[in-house]
């Protein structure tokens, strides 16, 4: 385990692999590799903390890569856009403040990182924690790639609580994993270090990267799911989200986020931080820090938030990482597989293909509205996400396929897919988990049962019709708005 005198906490540093190569005595290590891609940010991270930490310790020098996927589990040009523009500005930022070269590669992860680790001669690889399956086979056998005298650590600077420490098992529900992390929250919730340059320079540290051609190439490859407007990437531009003077979370408009965050009308009561949290440009741990400075003011929509923040998305971790099976049936609880089983026959009032779905081809104005303004926005208010999926459970031919359309239609549209709160709300819409047993009825068996006149109970449900129909009314002319001197208007916020 990590040195005594680290500066990151140990219960954060999981040992994937102890190489035969010391790394505290100077002089005898190779250099220090940060694979980064989870938290792509320079600022409060642990695992680039603890790299430099590690390279100073040894004195050797450190360098962060990252691996660029071919359209990762389905992503488009929305989401690697996004991400693309990010780790542009995060290249500058590091090179420039800290000295560190960043090194982008593209193709398997299994194949470059241990290339590079060879080429450099590298004695540790430090990466970062995801639950996702495809992330713990790279990391099985890239540890198996590497010489034996490379150590490989990985670190979870996505969650407050690391994963690990905060259980040991697939929890139930929020209610049983809340206790555990509220208990380790105090040893957790500490200050980030000022992280400084590493003390022994790499030994050229301007790498290029040719982001122009780069982020044109994978955005026309992508043109199917267009970028955002409404989100622009990188780590200022998610403090200016959370912290800015103009519009910020916890600056402007906490108020309204404990009693309008279930109101799909009202947009911005909700943080709009899931697309920093989600491509790691805003550390939960930073968010959750600055929230509690301001409880004082609004304690209610504080804690609201900090449950939203903490138990439920480290919730949805806990579920990707025990339950390998967490896209599927098969991940659900036992009760639920068999519920819906013994309804999978159940005769459907409607059947749509993905197709229709996709295009938001149903009888419903309000499922249509929600799905226009997925497709079109990239985000679908959390209250509409969980009638979605629930209606797509009711007009499929069964519980398999409802759950393959919904991760399928989120990945590819939601700015923030391919992510484990995404998958855990497929899951909880569709089969139960997290949620408990209900009153019987068809289809849905005893599933929680939502549908169209609840909504209305709720809220103004014509209103939030006409609203996506006038935010994809506005989104399509811009779109349309004439070529200016030969180039393409770039419309970005």
């Amino acid at each position: 385990m990590a040195q005594s005198n680290t500066t990151v906490q140990p219960g954060r540093i999981r040992v994937l692999k102890k190489g035969s190569r010391p790394l505290g005595h100077r002089g005898a290590a190779g250099p220090v590799v940060y694979w980064m891609f989870r938290d792509q940010r320079v600022r409060d991270n642990w695992a680039l903390i603890h790299a430099v930490d590690e390279a100073n310790k040894a004195n050797v020098p450190v360098a962060v890569v990252f691996n660029l996927f071919d359209q990762f589990l389905g992503a488009k040009a929305r989401q690697l856009g996004f991400m693309l523009r990010g780790l542009q500005q995060l290249h500058t930022c590091i090179q420039d403040t800290l000295h560190i070269p960043f090194f982008l590669f593209q193709g398997e992860a299994i194949e470059t990182i241990p290339n590079f680790i060879e080429e450099c001669g590298a004695s540790l690889l430090v990466s970062d924690f995801s639950p996702l399956r495809e992330v713990k086979c790279w990391k099985e056998e890239i540890c198996k790639r590497v010489s034996d005298s490379v150590s490989v650590h990985e670190v979870d600077a996505h969650n407050v609580v690391p994963l690990w420490v905060a259980s040991e098992k697939l929890e139930y529900s929020a209610r049983t994993i809340r206790g555990k992390i509220n208990k380790l929250l105090p040893e957790y919730m500490i200050d980030f270090p000022k992280l400084g340059p590493p003390i022994k320079k790499w030994a050229s540290t301007n790498h290029v990267v040719d982001w122009e051609n780069l982020i044109t190439a994978v955005i026309r490859k992508g043109a199917e799911v267009p970028e955002l407007e409404w989100c622009e990437p990188g780590e200022d531009a998610a403090m200016e989200v959370l912290m800015g003077n103009r519009n910020g979370f916890l600056t402007k408009r906490l108020k309204g986020y404990s009693s309008d965050r279930n109101n799909p009308l009202k947009p911005k009561a909700l943080s709009g931080l899931s697309p920093y949290l989600h491509f790691g440009q805003i550390s939960a741990q930073r968010c959750a820090t600055e929230a509690r400075r301001v409880r004082t003011l609004c304690p209610q929509a504080v804690d609201v938030f900090l449950e939203e923040l903490i138990v439920r998305r480290e919730l949805a971790d806990n579920f990707c990482f025990y339950q390998p099976q967490y896209d599927s049936l098969k991940g659900a609880w036992e009760w639920a597989r068999k519920t819906l089983m013994d309804h999978a026959s159940d005769k459907r009032e409607h059947i749509y293909t993905r197709g229709q779905l996709e295009k938001a081809q149903t009888a419903d104005p309000l499922w249509n509205a929600s799905q226009l303004e997925m497709v079109h926005c990239g985000k679908m208010h959390g209250f509409m996400r969980m009638y979605w999926a629930k209606k797509i459970l009711e007009w499929t031919s069964g519980p398999e396929e409802a759950l393959a359309i919904s991760i399928y239609l989120n990945d590819k549209y939601e700015i923030d897919g391919r992510d484990p709160s995404g998958y855990v709300g497929c899951m909880w819409s569709i089969c139960g988990v997290h949620d408990q047993g209900w009153r019987e009825r068809l289809v849905f068996g005893k599933i929680r049962y939502m549908n169209y006149a609840g909504c209305k109970r709720k809220f103004d449900v014509d209103g939030y019709i006409s609203y996506v129909k006038r935010l994809v009314g506005e989104i399509k002319k811009r779109k349309a708005v004439p070529l200016f001197n030969g180039k393409e208007k770039e419309l970005r916020i």
